[in-house]
């Protein structure tokens, strides 16, 4: 009789990747880095487990936006009270969080609930070129 494997998160070995975006596609970056946060591509993945690895990103400020995305694109939040509607242009966003930008889209595209919550933990987005995390030797990924 045939047994299933199903690995465990306790026992899977966290790598850290850095990824510099530069002058890419916002959703090209976006869908690597939440598919190497899923742990995707280790030959081990299922989906209902927490195998993904540590994602670094730097250069947040510089992403691209294909089409009239930087014209059009709207961010909306509301606050639950009655007129609490907040709507954010992408470009104001950019101006005032630059990593936001790369966050919201990343955690779109992960998995809704408590498994999709810990995943997104492991990401972590800085503007500038600098990090705190040399101490974790990340290996550097081109997307």
């Amino acid at each position: 009789m045939n047994e299933t494997f199903i690995p465990s998160s306790n026992y899977s070995e966290k790598k850290w990747y850095l990824v510099e975006v530069g002058e890419k596609p916002l959703g090209r970056v976006a869908s690597e880095i939440a598919s190497i946060l899923l742990g995707k591509h280790k030959i081990n993945y299922h989906p209902s487990v927490d195998i993904g690895d540590y994602v670094i990103v730097t250069n947040a400020e510089k992403i691209c936006l294909t089409g009239l995305k930087s014209k059009l694109k709207v961010y909306f939040s509301h606050s639950g009270r009655p007129g609490g509607a907040k709507r954010e242009t992408i470009i104001s966003l950019r101006e005032r969080i630059p990593e936001r930008i790369i966050e919201k889209s990343v955690k779109g595209m992960l998995p809704k609930g408590p498994l999709g919550r810990t995943m997104f933990t492991r990401l972590k987005v800085y503007s500038g070129s600098h990090h705190p995390h040399a101490a974790q030797n990340p290996e550097l990924i081109n997307i």
